[in-house]
């Protein structure tokens, strides 16, 4: 992956705040993302919470407590840089970096790989993620980013040859 799909991921990011967030949205966007995933014919885990509390969760016939783990690794990414998973996979697979203890991130607790997207609110920030697993992180990713958008009435452009 290049500079410019990380660009690209940036610019989804950016473009994905909430006016309000609650526990419908969180219902609307968790079974947008299922219904997709289901219709393509993948299982999956997603979930989608406010850092303190989950609001949603759901794991499609085909997936196994490994899932859960992955999101919870995402999810830890996210929280610590407030960037999508994917974003950060890319940007250390660029950098030549690793998940290390050395850098502060232990293995056990953070992974890289896509599928966790922050939940922004305007006006105050990064307050949680959605999240999925189960697929090749670009898909993990794009489910996630697809959602959102469509619940903000947005188009942020197409999936390409496994890139956003």
């Amino acid at each position: 992956m290049s500079a410019e799909a990380i660009e690209r991921i940036a610019a989804q990011e950016a473009a994905l705040v909430f006016a309000s967030f609650n526990e419908e949205v969180a219902l609307a966007i968790g079974t947008a993302v299922r219904a997709a995933a289901a219709a393509e014919g993948h299982a999956i885990v997603v979930d989608v919470r406010f850092w303190d509390r989950q609001l949603f969760f759901s794991a499609m016939a085909g997936t196994s407590a490994d899932n859960a783990e992955w999101v919870r690794r995402k999810i830890n990414m996210v929280r610590r840089f407030h960037k999508s998973s994917y974003r950060l996979a890319l940007e250390y697979r660029a950098a030549g970096k690793a998940i290390s203890r050395d850098n502060g991130l232990d293995p056990m607790d953070y992974c890289l790989a896509g599928g966790s997207v922050p939940i922004r609110l305007a006006g105050v920030g990064p307050v949680g993620t959605v999240t999925v697993s189960g697929v090749p992180e670009w898909i993990d990713h794009a489910l996630v980013i697809e959602a959102m958008a469509g619940h903000l009435g947005l188009a942020l452009g197409e999936r390409v040859n496994g890139s956003l």
